[in-house]
């Protein structure tokens, strides 16, 4: 078609698209638990040279809804960039994000066995709205510690509940109670009435690195239990600030683990396990307005739940 054809020989220009409405919802009913919502920088504890024209993060879930929600359904956590001054460089703490693993080894194997200590936990509660109480679910994961029931968890999929039930892969449901609370941070210990069970393998966090594999299990959107994701250690030593939704209280997580493994509500209190099955962290949260972008609390952390678990066990 030459400009003969065209009307008058103008041209008419397009309507420019309209985009949608770049703001994501927040969780604020207990339902599977979320990963907490980023809205902020993440601190990095390896200073890096500012780069012109970029825009910080907008969104954060926790892993029971922080992406930069807590990545459990029900939970919400909004992930507010709060970063502590950076202090100096250490030669490993910090690399580059990895955005692709190297290994390609099956893990089908490793997965199967790791699966059967993961468990769905379901927390039910009151919240208030104005002068009501309304009743409220949300949904979580859980790792088997011992074989007579310690089950390790984040602290958010089971706060303000008063029922819980954990659910384990051979499809058993079972009441659960709190144990204990970490002082330090998003973790807590609950138990089951139970013996026999397939406990995880603890693995050394403190020995782990920015490239290596790592694996994710959990129960996304409390309906798709035991889903495996596989990504990398993205960033160690992450730090970041997390709200409640319903309290509006903040909290700071230290010294996380950063992974590209897809986290989603639901998978809070989920495994992050390197390539041999061993457990390196918690899933605890993830980033909303980012793609790749979760956190898991190290399974050093844990120690003081874990060593309570055991010795009860012995």
């Amino acid at each position: 078609m030459n400009d003969a054809d065209m009307p008058n020989g103008n041209e008419v220009d397009p309507s420019p698209a309209s985009n949608p409405d770049p703001d994501s919802s927040i969780h604020t009913d207990l339902e599977p638990a979320p990963p907490p919502r980023l809205e902020g920088p993440v601190a990095d504890r390896d200073p890096r040279p500012t780069r012109q024209g970029g825009r910080g993060l907008a969104g954060l879930l926790g892993a029971s809804f922080l992406a930069a929600v807590l990545a459990s359904t029900g939970t919400a956590a909004v992930l507010v960039g709060t970063a502590a001054p950076a202090t100096a460089p250490t030669p490993t703490a910090n690399g580059r994000a990895v955005n692709s693993a190297t290994d390609t080894e099956d893990i089908t194997a490793v997965v199967a066995s790791a699966r059967k200590s993961v468990v769905t936990i379901t927390s039910n509660g009151v919240s208030s709205n104005g002068p009501f109480s309304v009743p409220t679910t949300g949904v979580g994961s859980g790792l088997i510690l011992t074989s007579n029931g310690y089950i390790l968890t984040n602290h958010h999929v089971v706060e303000g509940s008063r029922t819980l039930s954990v659910t384990l892969m051979d499809g058993r449901e079972l009441p659960a109670s709190i144990v204990r609370i970490s002082d330090t941070t998003d973790l807590a210990l609950i138990k089951v009435d139970a013996t026999g069970l397939p406990a995880a393998t603890i693995g050394d966090s403190d020995s782990i690195q920015v490239g290596q594999t790592a694996i994710a299990i959990g129960s996304p959107l409390g309906t798709f239990t035991e889903t495996v994701t596989r990504g990398v250690v993205s960033g160690l030593d992450r730090e970041i600030t997390v709200t409640d939704e319903s309290t509006r209280r903040g909290s700071t997580l230290k010294g996380l683990i950063q992974t590209d493994a897809a986290i989603n509500p639901g998978n809070s209190g989920g495994p992050l396990l390197d390539a041999t099955g061993k457990v390196v962290g918690l899933n605890t949260a993830v980033a909303t307005s980012a793609q790749g972008l979760g956190f898991a609390i190290p399974i050093s952390a844990a120690s003081d739940l874990i060593g309570l678990a055991t010795g009860s066990a012995a």
